[in-house]
């Protein structure tokens, strides 16, 4: 099972020029196929005069579902370099549309590739990319007396807390890494003498 996996860090745009043909890569996190094809949608009718509107895009922590088109360019010349982009530097949810203004200049097959290719690859350096880990959420209660240097040490050793809450007891809500779940419990006794609970409340992409 798949735990951690890179994403786009946001919606964006990036452009590049070759031999007079304009290049945009036009990026976004998508987490089904349905906001895929609703992000390729939306910049096509962005674009209406443009010559091609090329996408690739991978859903799916696995990266299972890919999809490309060469939207009119000679096939594999674009969308497949595209989505090998995509798979090579193992970013999923993702979805790339190059939108191309042709400049006048044949670039042949291998040009092609290089450019289509060459774009998403720019546009994933300029608009960068997160880590998105799969975490068990935990709820763990405590006594008021030791919940502060309990939270304290919580977040020295890392862990991002979501939420405290504070009635009878305290109880701190937070996502531990699926892999560190046993040795978190075996932890947490430590830290409070066994004086806390820990509840698990499913699993989230963070």
């Amino acid at each position: 099972m798949v735990e951690r996996y890179l994403t786009v860090a946001r919606a964006g745009v990036h452009e590049s020029e070759i031999k007079r043909s304009r290049f945009l890569c036009a990026l976004a996190p998508a987490d089904s196929e349905e906001a895929a094809q609703a992000f390729v949608a939306r910049v096509r009718k962005e674009h209406p005069g443009a010559s091609h509107n090329c996408y690739a895009y991978v859903i799916g922590p696995d990266g299972r579902l890919h999809r490309a088109s060469d939207d009119g360019e000679p096939g594999g010349t674009a969308g497949t370099p595209m989505l090998q982009v995509l798979l090579g530097r193992e970013v999923r949810d993702t979805v790339a549309v190059v939108t191309r203004y042709y400049g006048g200049v044949q670039l042949g097959a291998g040009g092609l590739v290089r450019a289509y290719g060459g774009a998403v690859s720019a546009a994933l350096d300029a608009i960068g990319t997160v880590e998105r880990r799969r975490l068990v959420l935990v709820t763990v209660t405590v006594d008021h007396q030791r919940a502060g240097r309990l939270e304290n040490d919580l977040r020295a050793a890392g862990h991002t807390i979501r939420d405290v809450g504070y009635g009878a007891a305290v109880t701190i809500r937070l996502g531990v890494p699926d892999a560190e779940a046993a040795a978190f419990a075996d932890w947490l006794a430590d830290a409070t003498s066994g004086a806390a609970t820990v509840e698990v409340n499913g699993g989230a992409w963070v």
